[in-house]
C-alpha cells in the first residue's frame, strides 16, 4: 500500500477548513495540515495574478487520491484548483499505519 501527499490551495482560511474537514470526516485523508499565508503567482486567463491563499498538505493512502480529488472539485470554489499528488517514498512504519488505519486501509 503507499502514501501520497495531495497539495491544494484556498483563497480562505474558512474554504480550507471545510475541505479539510470534510475529508478528514469522509475518511478520504488522515490529516490535513493548512498553511496560512502563502503567496501564489500565476497566470490566469491572460493576466498574472498574484494572491494570498492557504496551502492544504493532505496525507492519504494512493487509492484514495481519486475520491480527494472528486471532494476538492466538488467543494471548492476556483474553476480549476490545484491538485496535485506526491508519493510519499518513506516514512516512519508507525505514523503509516495510523495513516492507513485512518482511511480505512490496513
Amino acid at each position: 500500500m503507499n502514501a501520497i501527499l495531495i497539495l491544494t490551495t484556498a483563497d480562505s482560511a474558512e474554504l480550507a477548513r471545510h475541505i479539510a474537514n470534510a475529508l478528514v470526516e469522509a475518511r478520504e485523508a488522515a490529516c490535513v495540515s493548512i498553511l496560512p499565508g502563502i503567496r501564489s503567482i500565476y497566470r490566469w486567463e491572460g493576466e498574472v495574478c498574484d494572491e494570498g491563499e492557504h496551502l492544504l498538505i493532505i496525507k492519504t493512502a494512493a487509492d484514495r487520491y481519486e475520491a480527494v480529488r472528486s471532494r476538492i472539485r466538488q467543494l471548492h470554489t476556483y474553476q480549476v484548483p490545484e491538485v496535485v499528488a506526491l508519493p510519499i517514498t518513506g516514512g516512519d512504519r508507525d505514523y503509516l499505519a495510523w495513516l492507513f488505519e485512518q482511511v480505512g486501509r490496513h
